[in-house]
């Protein structure tokens, strides 16, 4: 019913920036409405809160991590969210997930509120 592709995902240097872009589609997609946020995923490890934004885009939260160098922002218009990553450091670099839930006024950091994912971004960082 709903997909999201991730996009700009690569190999960067540490101190390097890189822009993760999450496109929606599907005919019950609510932009309006919808939740959105963005996780990462190390080999061998759980699945990490990195940013949520509201349905709306008024309102962010961050990970203590990525707080002051990520950025998570979002375009209706182009059904597109956006992970601005800036300064990256050697503990970054995992596959990177986009997930949509239902309910987009409250920004939630587990994994089990969300409803829909992408297939997931690799994000390198070497030193």
């Amino acid at each position: 019913q709903v997909q999201l592709v991730e996009s700009g995902g690569g190999l960067v240097q540490a101190g390097d920036s890189l822009g993760l872009s999450c496109a929606a589609s599907g005919r019950a997609f609510n932009w309006y409405a919808f939740g959105m946020g963005w996780f990462r995923q190390a080999p061998g490890k759980e699945r990490e809160f990195v940013a949520a934004i509201s349905g709306s885009g008024a309102r962010t939260s961050y990970a203590d991590s990525v707080k002051g160098r990520f950025t998570i922002s979002r375009d209706t218009a182009k059904n597109t969210v956006y992970l601005q990553m800036n300064s990256l450091k050697p503990a970054d670099p995992a596959v990177h997930y986009c997930g949509a839930k239902f309910e987009g006024r409250t920004l939630q950091d587990s994994p089990d509120s969300y409803n829909y994912w992408g297939q997931g971004a690799q994000v390198t960082v070497s030193s």
